[in-house]
């Protein structure tokens, strides 16, 4: 066990309650609008790739600004960010709501992920400055935790709303939350802890916005026919800004992204591996909401009942994760966490099929659920122990970018997949058919399972049943796409931690060398003191 002293706030429990609600409102924000993507998709007609641009709109916000918010937050005050995020917020939720069309929906959604930006890496970024030791460890997980099993909460909360009230009311649900956090986050919060004073990479800053949007949306376009001056466009941004922003952070003064910092193994690894945990959480609820009412016929409401497993394994299994990172080091309960999550996949690629029973459903979910409680809690520890006080805004940063990219880039990848696996299948199932079908009926039988439910309603129901049958198979051999890309990369992330992630005690050693020397350079860089003057006689 750790031997290392702890150090809290006064009333950390309130301060740390502030925190993760401002936190939950993020996470909620990410989850909401997967349940409700069947609706959206019959109000707006809209196409598999416009469906998952809206899912993945909130994380593409949040993760391409979190690295250039977290360092503003850092120079100008983390509260003053928090706070303003909060308040966007409330706009942007609104404009979602009312939305007139499925481009100002996508919108606004990513305006709601750039407000989470404001305020979401200030969270771990207080608790790393303001917790240390054994006493960090356990408020990391429960911020972990707790935000995770609101962001799974989020799809039955939206589902309970979609029974009432139209598909927009799902995007309303942040706004009480936010009120509460804001209140409490100006109350509670302290306005300056460990602040630096050094200037902020904006360039470097848009360089990173540019790299993660283009990246994301150039995945998101993939799968999309006719696109692709577009996708080559698009990932050609991306690697060019990926090469600006490296030259960028090699040359600037005071970089946005310290890479010096970022080479040491018990960072970029930590970072890697959580970015596939997280990534498998939302890209998992991203497929399975649609899964669960495409093909299983789950009201709204019973399509967010069915994850509650995934909630209540994150949270169960989070404080136990804290004691095992202390005791047998963040390398052994990341890879634990790796066999909870590949189980949870391969649980969805062998039984989610056509009218199984609700337990198997609950098995994948409760098997993803304790692998993101494990993986969670070391993932982010590992990033905060290695980099200086002043780095934190660099480290939340990362922790963010694990949840938001890794959604970001999982939901994309799987989109994308779910919607290749969904057009092949649908277009070989017309061919199959041997019946006269126009092109423009075949675009839309093939363009998405709610497009292809539209089209069905206006035809006899003989013909209704076989179109809906054709469309739940095309579905089910999307997602199975979507889940052997799960298992790939859940495969990868594993063999990475195993042979690049330092053993426990390397770890602890690694982890006091940076310290000593991270202290030895803030030592050396701060002015020496004035020579005191004698007083005159």
């Amino acid at each position: 066990m750790s031997t290392e002293p702890s150090t809290a706030p006064q009333r950390q429990g309130l301060v740390l309650g502030a925190l993760i609600a401002v936190a939950a409102v993020a996470n909620l924000g990410l989850a909401v609008a997967n349940v409700a993507l069947p609706s959206i998709g019959k109000h707006f007609d809209a196409s598999q790739t416009e469906l998952n641009l809206v899912a993945v709109g909130y994380s593409l916000g949040l993760a391409a600004s979190v690295l250039y918010f977290g360092a503003v937050g850092d120079r100008y005050g983390r509260k003053l960010l928090l706070i303003l995020g909060m308040i966007l917020t409330v706009p942007a939720d609104c404009l979602a709501a009312w939305a007139p069309s499925i481009d100002v929906l996508f919108a606004a959604r990513v305006i709601g992920g750039l407000a989470a930006g404001m305020a979401y890496p200030t969270t771990l970024a207080l608790i790393t400055a303001l917790w240390s030791g054994p006493a960090r460890t356990k408020s990391i997980a429960l911020w972990a935790a707790i935000g995770g099993g609101i962001s799974a909460l989020g799809p039955l909360c939206s589902g309970i709303l979609l029974e009432h009230f139209w598909w927009g009311s799902v995007f309303l649900l942040t706004l009480p939350l936010a009120a509460i956090a804001l209140t409490m986050a100006v109350v509670l919060v302290p306005s300056h802890v460990n602040e630096s004073t050094e200037s902020v990479d904006h360039f470097g800053g848009v360089l990173s916005i540019v790299l993660v949007g283009a990246l994301v949306l150039g995945i998101n376009f993939a799968a999309v026919p006719n696109k692709t001056a577009l996708i080559v466009g698009l990932f050609a941004v991306a690697a060019a800004g990926l090469v600006a922003f490296y030259i960028r952070q090699r040359r600037a003064e005071n970089p946005l992204y310290d890479l010096d910092v970022a080479a040491r193994p018990t960072f970029w690894v930590a970072g890697c591996a959580g970015l596939i945990v997280f990534g498998s959480l939302m890209g998992s609820m991203y497929i399975g909401q649609q899964f669960l009412q495409n093909v299983l016929g789950y009201s709204t409401v019973d399509a967010g009942l069915a994850i509650l497993p995934a909630v209540f394994c994150m949270v169960l299994v989070a404080p136990r994760s804290a004691k095992l990172v202390e005791a047998r080091g963040a390398r052994f309960t990341l890879l634990l966490g790796y066999v909870f999550v590949l189980l949870g996949f391969l649980t969805m690629l062998l039984l989610w099929k056509e009218n199984i029973a609700y337990w198997k459903v609950g098995l994948g979910y409760a098997f993803v659920g304790i692998g993101v409680g494990f993986a969670g809690t070391p993932a982010s520890h590992s990033l905060t122990g290695s980099v200086p006080v002043k780095r934190v805004g660099m480290a939340s940063g990362t922790a963010d970018l694990q949840r938001d990219l890794g959604g970001a880039i999982m939901q994309s990848i799987f989109g994308a997949l779910l919607t290749a696996g969904y057009a092949a299948a649908a277009g070989a199932a017309v061919a199959a058919s041997g019946k006269n079908v126009n092109n423009q009926v075949q675009t839309e039988l093939t363009k998405s399972f709610s497009s292809a439910a539209d089209t069905a309603s206006r035809y006899p129901t003989s013909v209704q049943d076989q179109i809906i049958a054709s469309a739940k198979t095309a579905f089910l051999q999307g997602d199975q796409w979507a889940y052997l890309a799960g298992i790939v990369a859940v495969l990868l992330g594993a063999m990475l931690v195993f042979f690049v992630f330092p053993k426990r005690a390397d770890e602890r050693r690694l982890l006091a060398q940076y310290q000593a020397e991270d202290s030895a350079a803030e030592a050396v860089a701060e002015p020496p003191p004035l020579p005191s003057q004698p007083r005159p006689a």
